[in-house]
């Protein structure tokens, strides 16, 4: 009977060490990831109309296939040496907002203001958010998506 109750108490010891292990990353972490794909987020959509160091800026805050996925969305925005035709800034309205995490990746919000800028033609989102997914060790984004609302999306606030 005592033999039993050890073995009991032993497995129950090692299935809950297990699930510490499996826990979140610290709050301490996760702060950190936010503050950095805030920063990188907002650095990201800030460039100058046929200034390629403007957008590369960016590039090392991203993964490989984030950067990748980002550059898609610029194709036909983008002159033949690869620099952006047209100025771009966001400027955030608050901070970040956590909308979750999924193995180190944190999922988040950026609400803010959206300017683009071609010539004489500018055009204003006042409602507009990054949705940026970001993590890993070294941190780096991972996901990076702009979102622009309507009057009645709740999406960007």
């Amino acid at each position: 009977m005592r033999c039993h109750l050890l073995v009991l108490l032993v497995a129950l010891l090692t299935q809950i060490s297990g699930f510490a292990q499996q826990e979140p990353p610290a709050k301490a972490d996760r702060d950190a990831v936010v503050a950095f794909a805030q920063k990188a987020a907002v650095r990201a959509l800030d460039f100058r109309e046929g200034d390629l160091g403007s957008l590369n800026r960016a590039r090392a805050d991203f993964t490989a296939e984030a950067w990748r996925d980002f550059m898609k969305h610029m194709e036909g925005f983008l002159d033949q040496n690869g620099a952006p035709t047209f100025n771009s800034s966001f400027v955030p309205s608050r901070d970040a907002t956590v909308l979750g995490e999924d193995n180190g990746i944190v999922h988040l919000r950026i609400p803010g203001t959206l300017t683009q800028t071609h010539n004489q033609s500018r055009t204003t989102y006042p409602r507009a958010a990054i949705e940026v997914f970001a993590g890993g060790k070294p941190i780096r984004i991972h996901r990076l998506e702009q979102i622009t609302c309507g009057r009645e999306s709740t999406l960007c606030q």
